[in-house]
């Protein structure tokens, strides 16, 4: 005797659909609201089953971060008419430009991004990925910091520029590619800074003899953790000298990354004697005046500034 098979329609009972995994539920609740899941996969932050290792929540989490203090710039300028735009150095793999466009400009309907990276794989890569998704406001450039202030396919004035782990001197650039540009934001993570750590070590027996704050840079570690403190606080002193309002704090916990200083500049107009004063006093005092005092607008034989005409 055949047995009846039972159904929803013969039972009565919903049919209920197949519930997701509770991990991958905790994992999605990490998103914020109206993030594309189909774009952090493309981007390999998410697995295709909607799964986050420890490496991709590390960058999640970052760029969460990152965008938690760019958004309300971006909100201020676009309330402003106009743009905004903003250039983003270093960019990599484009998480940070992609991301934005997803939670911010997609929605907002105009402004532009250009993400800018010396490697022509990532750059094709990132053309690619926004051409599939209709990200039409996205733009990638095959070129160097430097090399960007001067090209054809930037316009005169970027509204924010951002450069998240632009190794060495790559931050100066930015700063400088944000001055030339007229930018009323600048979101800086600097890294290694290689080249300050340099300048130390050369004159380091001179500078023994002369003062013992030279003791901070005796040994070779304390050299290139010196470095990398000193060209932070000189460039922010470069920025409040140049008319920008600034604020030092941390990306993300030491847990996840031990460059873990965020840099965030305000154009307000009023630029700061005092600081241009303190800027020309530490190079003098780290000997530093020839070699580095052109980056930071300090005339190395007149010892006066020369910062960028007011926006």
């Amino acid at each position: 005797m055949n047995k009846k098979k039972t159904s929803a329609v013969t039972t009565g009972k919903p049919i209920r659909e197949p519930s997701k995994p509770k991990s991958e539920s905790v994992e999605l609740q990490e998103l914020r609201p109206g993030q594309s899941v189909e774009l952090l996969k493309e981007l390999h932050i998410l697995t295709r089953d909607g799964r986050l290792n420890q490496d991709s929540r590390r960058k999640l989490k970052q760029v969460y971060h990152l965008f938690n203090f760019i958004e309300p710039l971006l909100t201020e300028l676009s309330e402003k008419g106009g743009g905004p735009t903003l250039a983003d150095h270093g960019a990599g793999k484009s998480y940070l430009g992609f991301i934005l466009y997803d939670l911010y400009f997609k929605a907002l309907g105009h402004g532009h991004i250009y993400g800018v990276e010396t490697r022509a794989e990532l750059v094709e890569k990132s053309r690619a990925l926004a051409q599939r998704l209709h990200f039409d406001r996205m733009s990638f450039l095959n070129l160097s910091v430097a090399e960007s202030a001067d090209a054809r396919e930037l316009p005169d004035q970027i509204d924010v520029v951002t450069a998240l782990h632009a190794c060495d001197t790559a931050t100066d650039d930015a700063i400088a590619f944000g001055l030339q540009k007229k930018a009323r934001a600048m979101v800086l993570v600097p890294c290694c800074q290689a080249e300050m750590a340099a300048c130390l070590r050369q004159g380091k027996a001179l500078q023994l003899a002369r003062t013992p704050l030279a003791e901070l840079w005796r040994h070779p570690l304390h050299t290139r953790e010196l470095g990398s403190q000193v060209t932070n606080v000189l460039r922010c002193l470069y920025l409040e000298a140049s008319g920008y309002q600034v604020t030092v704090t941390e990306l993300v916990g030491w847990e996840h990354s031990m460059k873990n200083e965020l840099i965030i500049a305000r154009y307000t107009g009023q630029k700061k004697r005092s600081a241009a004063e303190r800027l020309r006093a530490l190079l003098a005092e780290f000997g530093l005046e020839q070699v580095m005092g052109a980056r930071f607008g300090v005339d190395a034989v007149t010892g006066l500034e020369s910062h960028p005409a007011s926006l």
